[in-house]
């Protein structure tokens, strides 16, 4: 069985026992999240719930495992003949998470 959910602006496709990462949400190490927006979900004798435009009912539960920042992307603007360079970096963090159940 897998879903696939919606989680900052973004889909993700789980299953049960996986590690992913997301955009960072608020929680602690170790607590529970609990995803509603359950887009599509494949039970195992291959039946497929289109949400419209969500599942109704289903749910997906995770666990935190870590909150962290990505690698550094670095923005070097330049422009010629003018003595001009920028050079800024940023990392976004991120979320991990461990999923620890499908509910349908």
């Amino acid at each position: 069985m897998y879903a696939v959910i919606e989680t900052g602006g973004k889909h993700f496709k789980v299953e049960a026992d996986t590690k992913i990462k997301i955009e960072k949400i608020d929680g602690e190490l170790g607590s529970d999240v609990k995803f509603d927006k359950i887009v599509t979900l494949v039970k195992d004798d291959d039946s497929v719930v289109i949400g419209t435009p969500y599942v109704e009912g289903a749910t997906v539960e995770a666990k935190i495992v870590a909150q962290r920042l990505g690698k550094k992307v670095i923005a070097f603007h330049y422009k010629p003949k003018k003595r001009i360079r920028t050079k800024r970096g940023h990392r976004q963090p991120y979320t991990m998470i461990s999923i620890t159940g499908i509910n349908a």
